[in-house]
């Protein structure tokens, strides 16, 4: 790894990248972490101010020796000057004399190049050089080599080394020109306005990177990185579902109420953002999009209508970006994997389970078993293996008590919920959402425990198929409502009902399936109109005497008193069972 800055320079940030830098061996590649460091531009300002005054060329190389430490984790090992014998030493701050050969130098052959060093893994050679040539060189060492920006920030030191080295020595001789000398003002000015531009640019950069950290490492969501984009750049910012819903807005002029888009517009919106890589400008909107993985979870914008954003603003919102994506993905996997545990749960309750893991698990989903709950059954026809069915259900039965714990059973949606729906609320909420009423609702008495799931899941079951097989098929029924019916239904021997049917009808439903006729229907209606004949009638849209006959020829078929008492009772309680558990069989 490459050496870090120094405390005197900026904090980094992490650029992935693979680089070769002065001093590797051939075929060695390291990956770095670059830092993104500028000097104090005020010290920067009175060193150079220093050496450009200097004119003992000695003291400026030993000026330019005692900055190398600021710059990083490197240390001035020797200085050089060329003369007309050589190179003559310039020795450090810290030590008179070295212990590189001077062999090594003059070696170079006037070029930059790697030197031998004991102890010290990386030494550098850096060459003073003026228009005239070699001025001289700084031997530069450390434990490891400079990264990118150490390795910019020594060389600009040398520049300006080399710029008070060339001053003096052309002062001294008087030879230099008003131009050249300008010359290297100007690039002295031009390197200190780069520092100071990359300084001020990393400065914004490293805020963002803290602003965004900070927000996620206090467990910030969505509104929290909405919050910090627009305190980051001064403009309102929001996100929106993939639809076009407003999720969560930060700043001013938030429209109320928010105006929603065709889904035409939003998918031409979605499909131009995508096409470009970072964040994309539509209309009056910066725009990025949240995808992790591929799957676009939400969208993030920035409003700009006077078009003000600038370099800062795109790199605030692409992180900002990054940070939501990752926070849109742990939602949404952690949502999946709470509503599969819920799943399991209710379904292990409606088949039985062991009570203590029951409650065990109904705690860890923040679920409480140990209130009252009642199970809803409900079918809609069409909608049972659809997904936006069971989200239509979660909804229309959503109260201030706790959320249900909902599956799929078939084409049914099974609910464990602590309300009990309001008579016919729950149905018309659904009939509304789904944009038809023929649905129908069962709902068991209460639950007191897990061990009596089953029995109630049985309960709304029965109270569903008596709903579905009444003359009002549509609506809701509760267990509690049936009165007669709770002793008939699942749960029942299927063989004895129908042999109680046959000893009470059998002669009578033969008949009907002989002659094609309805005599088990009227006797029906008639026992459901209280044996009233004018509201019978009415039922079956027959005359009265119809209706006359069809009891005389039942009385005479069946031989059954419809006077008696008991008679009635069975004739009737057969009837319920024929219609509504047998479903009407012949």
């Amino acid at each position: 790894m490459a050496c870090r800055p120094s405390q005197r320079l900026s904090p980094h940030v992490p650029d992935q990248d693979v680089t070769r830098h002065p001093g590797d061996t051939a075929g060695t590649e390291r990956h770095d972490v670059r830092p993104l460091a500028a000097l104090d531009p005020h010290g920067l300002l009175v060193l150079s101010h220093a050496l450009f005054t200097c004119a003992e060329q000695r003291e400026i190389v030993r000026l330019a020796m005692r900055q190398i430490s600021v710059l990083g984790p490197y240390r001035a090992e020797v200085g050089y000057l060329a003369t007309d014998d050589g190179l003559s030493r310039v020795a450090g701050h810290d030590a008179e004399a070295s212990t590189i050969d001077d062999a090594q130098m003059t070696e170079l052959g006037e070029a930059d190049g790697s030197v031998s060093l004991p102890e010290r893994p990386w030494a550098w050679a850096f060459g003073l050089r003026g228009a005239g040539g070699l001025l001289g060189y700084i031997v530069v060492s450390s434990h490891c080599g400079p990264d990118e920006q150490g390795h910019f920030l020594l060389s600009s030191l040398v520049g300006l080394t080399s710029a008070a080295l060339s001053l003096a020595a052309t002062g001294a001789s008087q030879h230099e020109s008003a131009g050249e000398l300008s010359r290297l003002r100007t690039e002295r000015d031009t390197a200190l306005r780069r520092l100071d531009t990359m300084r001020s640019k990393l400065h914004l950069q490293r805020t963002v990177h803290e602003t965004l950290a900070r927000v996620a490492s206090r467990g910030g969501g969505e509104h929290a990185i909405t919050q910090a984009l627009y305190e980051l750049t001064g403009l309102s910012a929001l996100v929106e579902d993939r639809f076009g819903n407003l999720r969560c807005w930060a700043g001013p002029n938030r429209p109320e109420p928010y105006p929603v888009r065709s889904s035409t517009h939003q998918e031409e919106m979605l499909r131009q953002v995508t096409r470009e890589a970072g964040p994309v400008r539509f209309k009056d909107r910066l725009i990025a999009l949240a995808r992790p993985r591929g799957d676009l979870l939400g969208v993030l914008a920035l409003q700009d209508p006077g078009a003000t954003a600038d370099e800062h603003t795109m790199f605030a919102l692409d992180h900002a970006q990054r940070s939501l994506a990752q926070e849109l993905m742990h939602m949404r996997e952690l949502t999946e994997v709470e509503l599969r545990l819920r799943r399991q749960l209710i379904d292990d309750l409606l088949e039985g389970t062991d009570e203590t893991s029951a409650y065990a698990r109904a705690e860890a989903v923040g679920h409480d078993l140990q209130r009252t709950h009642y199970v809803v059954v409900v079918h809609w026809p069409g909608n049972g293996a659809d997904d936006s069915f069971t989200r239509a259900v979660e909804q229309a039965t959503a109260t201030t008590a706790t959320r249900p714990l909902i599956t799929r059973r078939g084409d049914r949606v099974v609910l464990l919920t602590e309300a009990r729906p309001d008579d016919d609320a729950v149905h018309a909420a659904l009939a509304h959402e789904l944009g038809t009423p023929e649905g129908a609702i069962g709902v068991s008495t209460r639950c007191d425990s897990p061990d009596s799931v089953p029995r109630c899941y049985q309960e709304a079951l029965r109270a569903l198929k008596v709903r579905q097989n009444s003359r009002q098929r549509s609506g809701t029924t509760f267990f509690e409502d049936l009165g007669l019916y709770r002793i008939l239904g699942p749960g029942n021997d299927l063989r004895e009902l129908e042999g109680f049917v046959r000893e009470w009808l059998g002669p009578l439903i033969d008949y009907d399936a002989r002659h094609d006729t309805e005599l088990v229907e009227t006797l029906s209606r008639y026992f459901d109109c209280g044996g009233n004949y004018d509201d019978a009638a009415a039922a079956l849209m027959v005359h009265r005497s119809t209706l006359r006959y069809r009891l005389q020829r039942i009385r005479e078929i069946s031989d059954r008193d419809l006077a008696d008492v008991d008679t009635r009772l069975n004739l009737q309680v057969a009837t319920r069972v024929w219609k509504i558990i047998l479903s009407g069989r012949r």
